[in-house]
């Protein structure tokens, strides 16, 4: 039974995993709090960069850079300490070594390697483990929702990010299309690209816009890999995406021609071969492959040819769209989807958030139940 000290100290290391979403991916988001046996905090971290120290080794550091000892503590992190090797060693063997008596884990490691491994590790080391509570596991859960995807369906969460007008315009019938949403709205929108592992656009929108899709946040250190849809790789050489240092460029092509895709490798672009049967690219298979090279958050900026694609492909997990209190007429709309048959043939979402943004509104809605994986009982 948890008291109400041990909720209290799980939603500290909740707030200490937020502060790891920029930075962690395409790790989870984990916050960890260490507590000794007088109940005083000494020591506390979160996930750094890949590659880096999971939140469990921070706390330790921490708590030693403090002077305390961590042998008798007792650990809160919002996610399963790991048990298996990867780029960094197994955290509960750092636990347990450490001389932690107790652990109080949110909910259990979606990744197989995992999966329980970390708890019965540390169980049988003579370390109290404990699950809990299920408000800070839901609150964990929904800051790793990319991770969770990746691990139960081996696929990225995807989410497709739209400004428009009231009457769902993205653009005037000659293409212009800045700026419908307020600067306060741009704002919000980059810090829904910093947190994915990737940004998805296709070639129309390179063509066109020739844009950067960058992060431009002050502070960022990560840059979200690109992928762009590009089915005859009609690419340019010089588009202006190319100027982003420290960036993987993914290019999903329906063209084999090693020739042709010789140039863009050259210029640092990975060539994704996945065609279709329609002679485009294999959404579905992209989104597979993505997967496997460990994109969590699948953040979409495309156009209304390839959103509607996506769409009638049933890949579209969550819609993110910014609205502007203004009416466009005629115009570009979100997504290619008719005609459709039916009221009953277009996609169906459920409203999940709601919030005013300087003078718009961000609107949230997800495929109903497409968030709930299937995960290890409690």
């Amino acid at each position: 039974m948890l008291s109400a000290f041990d909720h209290d100290m799980m939603r500290r290391a909740l707030t200490l995993a937020e502060r790891a979403r920029l930075i962690a991916p395409p790790n989870p988001a984990v916050g960890c709090v260490l507590v000794d046996a007088a109940g005083t905090l000494i020591g506390e971290g979160f996930t750094q960069a890949v590659g880096q120290a999971h939140a469990e080794v921070m706390a330790l550091r921490d708590a030693a850079a403090r002077g305390h000892a961590s042998a008798g503590a007792t650990a809160y992190v919002t996610l399963e300490p790991c048990a298996h090797q990867g780029r960094t060693g197994p955290c509960c063997d750092a636990l347990a070594t450490a001389g932690v008596r107790r652990v109080v884990a949110a909910l259990q490691d979606p990744n197989p390697r995992v999966g329980g491994q970390g708890l019965q590790r540390l169980r049988a080391a003579g370390v109290e483990v404990a699950l809990g509570p299920s408000a800070v596991a839901e609150a964990a859960r929904e800051l790793n929702l990319g991770f969770f995807s990746r691990m139960a369906r081996g696929t990225p969460w995807v989410r497709l990010k739209a400004a428009s007008s009231l009457d769902g315009r993205t653009a005037l019938p000659d293409g212009r299309s800045q700026w419908i949403t307020s600067p306060a709205a741009r704002d919000d929108g980059q810090a829904w690209r910093a947190r994915a592992c990737a940004v998805l656009t296709g070639i129309g929108t390179v063509l066109d816009d020739d844009p950067l899709l960058n992060v431009r946040l002050p502070g960022i250190t990560r840059q979200p890999a690109l992928v762009i849809v590009d089915s005859a790789l009609r690419t340019p050489l010089d588009a202006r995406l190319w100027q982003v240092a420290d960036r993987r460029v993914f290019i999903a092509t329906a063209v084999t021609d090693e020739a042709r895709q010789q140039p863009l490798r050259a210029r640092g672009a990975q060539l994704l071969a996945l065609p279709g049967t329609d002679g485009r690219v294999d959404l579905a298979a992209l989104l597979a492959r993505l997967a496997r090279r460990e994109v969590n958050e699948l953040h979409v900026e495309a156009g209304h040819r390839l959103n509607g694609a996506l769409l009638r492909a049933g890949l579209v997990d969550e819609l993110l769209l910014y609205l502007a209190p203004r009416l466009l007429g005629e115009g570009a709309g979100i997504a290619a989807l008719g005609p459709l048959g039916s009221l009953d043939e277009g996609p169906a979402f459920a409203w999940h958030g709601v919030e005013r943004v300087g003078p718009d509104l961000r609107l949230l809605a997800r495929v109903p139940g497409r968030e709930c994986f299937d995960e290890p009982a409690r």
